[in-house]
């Protein structure tokens, strides 16, 4: 496959050869003008889904936790060429990008579609045909029901993030212009300047207190002489006024890109602590996080899965899977030591519960399965049989 520069597929269709590298600065501006709404965006997206990397996915079977083949195509291989985290982390960035996602299987294997064609219909299935998989078309059309289609918002909130950016995105360049403007030096050079007014000679005394300011002005260099002749007076313009004071710092950017990630993460329901790395009321916020973000996607993952993989009987029935999203927040194993000794007391759970809820392997005994329940929480019908003598 050849593979040729975005520069150069644009050149071609320019007719004037002599503009290229205005053409080049053009597109740089407006890669700029839109990397702060990227910027917003992957980070809130990377954000939920690594959150979802860290739910497991749990297959029921008959009321019993049990690992089935389900179980290793969620948590484990999807299919032959993507793990579980590289399958998750793909389909959250559709599903918030596109406001939907579609998986196909075939040879019993998931697969994230990359491009369809959707038929809707009100009173029969929807059709979905033209599945592209990368390089790879499926040739047949797929029922509702053959495959699992994810609808995040009846609105792509999307449109309204790209909507509000144009006039927003806006406003941080003309600070950004005006933040390189009033940091720029501006001098003006008083004296008796005796000579020809034509454009030629205006364009050389232009072009020798060019090459004789440059390297005074130059930030990188240590030290630099400008020898200023009598009758000659320099004023330096830049900043507020004569003194080259200036008020103007980045912090006026600042606070606009911060203002872009507030509006985005709203939008996508994710703290904005968590987004911006804040360490104050940390496990406040990542509750907020999992409430209103998280669990969402999760209810709307696993209605989905269990909708589709095992229906209304095998649902009804006992058999379905199960979204845990307990390991997102960590926890340290001090502070779950007193309430895992009440939730044993009171027959909640068992010893291979508490064992797998801190991160390890079950025991293959009966007793680990066994639950136990102090005396204190023993049904009032039995008081009598328990009390003792005089």
């Amino acid at each position: 496959m050849i593979t040729i520069s975005f520069f150069s597929w644009i050149s071609k269709f320019n007719p004037f050869k002599s503009i290229d590298g205005e053409l080049q600065q053009i597109v740089v501006s407006l890669l700029a003008a839109e990397v702060y709404k990227r910027l917003a965006v992957d980070s809130c997206i990377n954000l939920i889904a690594d959150a979802l990397t860290r739910c497991e996915f749990k297959t029921i079977q008959s009321g019993v936790n049990t690992k089935s083949d389900n179980y290793y195509l969620l948590n484990i291989a999807p299919n032959k060429n993507e793990n579980a985290t590289e399958f998750k982390k793909k389909l959250v960035s559709k599903l918030f990008r596109d406001n939907e996602c579609l998986i196909v299987m075939a040879n019993d294997q998931l697969f994230i579609a990359d491009s369809y064609n959707k038929a809707d219909y009100a009173l029969k299935e929807t059709l979905y045909s033209q599945v592209t998989v990368g390089e790879f078309t499926f040739k047949e059309t797929f029922n509702e029901s053959q495959v699992i289609f994810l609808k995040l918002n009846e609105m792509n909130i999307m449109h309204v993030i790209n909507t509000f950016y144009k006039d927003y995105g806006s406003l941080i360049s003309s600070a950004r212009d005006i933040y390189k403007r009033s940091n720029a030096k501006r001098f003006v050079l008083k004296g008796e300047f005796l000579r020809a007014q034509n454009n030629e000679m205006q364009k050389q005394i232009n072009d020798m207190l060019t090459s004789q300011f440059k390297p005074w002005l130059e930030a990188d260099n240590a030290g630099a002489i400008f020898q200023l002749q009598n009758g000659f007076e320099l004023e330096d313009f830049s900043g507020t006024g004569k003194a080259g004071v200036n008020k103007n710092d980045s912090r006026d950017i600042r606070n606009l890109v911060d203002d872009i990630f507030d509006f985005v993460a709203t939008a996508f329901h994710v703290p904005r602590g968590l987004l911006k790395g804040d360490v104050v009321d940390v496990s406040s916020q990542t509750n907020n996080f999992l409430m209103f973000c998280i669990n969402p996607l999760v209810e709307l993952i696993s209605a989905e899965f269990n909708k589709k993989m095992y229906g209304k009987s095998d649902y009804l029935a006992g058999s379905y899977i199960k979204v845990d999203t307990t390991k997102i927040k960590v926890t340290d194993l001090n502070d779950m030591a007193t309430a895992l000794d009440k939730l044993f007391a009171i027959a909640a759970v068992s010893i291979n519960d508490i064992i797998e809820m801190i991160g390890g392997e079950r025991i293959d005994e009966e007793w680990a399965n066994k639950r136990f329940v102090t005396k204190n929480y023993t049904d009032t019908s039995q008081l009598d049989a328990m009390r003792g003598g005089e």
